[in-house]
């Protein structure tokens, strides 16, 4: 389960970006926002009102707070999980230590909403995506 920023149009892209890369169906999806995302952060004690990092819950039959990832260990997380040319992605993202991944990250959370602006609602491209979102 990959929890992202629901407000933001640079998540969103990369969401669907990755929902295109899936073909399998293996990450589901929830905005940080929603009821089941909120619940889960409450649950394992992060902060309900910080959409500046996404989570990743590679077992989200167990909500325990074990195991999740944050920032750039959750993105390359969430990459392998989906596997194929994102597998590869990972790999080069994870080349890099997590001190200067997670720098770039805070820069790009930081300036993303100035650059990429807030998501307006749009169709999905595929109907059967919209199973994969929690809300």
């Amino acid at each position: 389960m990959l929890l992202f920023d629901g407000e933001c149009g640079l998540c969103h892209r990369i969401v669907r970006l990755l929902l295109r890369w899936d073909g399998a169906g293996r990450v589901r999806y929830a905005p940080l926002q929603g009821p089941a995302a909120q619940a889960y952060l409450r649950a394992v004690g992060l902060p309900t009102e910080d959409f500046d990092s996404l989570v990743f819950v590679p077992d989200w039959s167990r909500r325990d707070g074990a195991g999740f990832l944050r920032r750039t260990d959750g993105v390359i997380a969430a990459l392998r999980a989906v596997g194929g040319l994102a597998r590869g992605l990972a790999g080069v993202l994870a080349v890099f230590p997590p001190a200067w991944r997670d720098a770039g990250y805070r820069v790009v959370a930081r300036w993303r909403y100035r650059i990429f602006g807030e998501w307006r609602p749009r169709p999905l491209a595929r109907a059967e995506w919209a199973g994969r979102f929690l809300a």
